[in-house]
């Protein structure tokens, strides 16, 4: 569903309602109200859930990680793209193709 993630800077994702979330120590802990799994999300992956709380394109997440931490782009772009794929596939995030800038 989002293989080209890293490609498609206008995709808009938002956390999913259909799950509970708290802040530990600076990351968080998420619990998927239908499979009752719970995930664990480090610092920047708080970061960037806190963040799609509101629907936001990739780019603007992007942009915000950029902003926030010492990272290369690209290594950025790859690494949220990973994040992005794996919440998507565990139905955490709900992802919105937006054709209209």
């Amino acid at each position: 569903m989002l293989t080209k993630l890293s490609s498609s800077e206008n995709v808009s994702v938002v956390a999913s309602r259909e799950q509970i979330c708290s802040e530990l120590q600076g990351e968080v802990v998420i619990l998927d109200i239908k499979s009752g799994a719970y995930y664990g999300l480090n610092q920047v992956g708080a970061s960037i859930w806190n963040f799609i709380q509101s629907p936001k394109t990739i780019k603007e997440i992007q942009d915000a990680i950029l902003a926030e931490y010492e990272v290369e782009a690209e290594v950025c772009k790859l690494d949220i793209s990973d994040l992005l794929e794996d919440l998507a596939a565990k139905g955490l995030i709900e992802v919105k193709n937006e054709t209209s800038a």
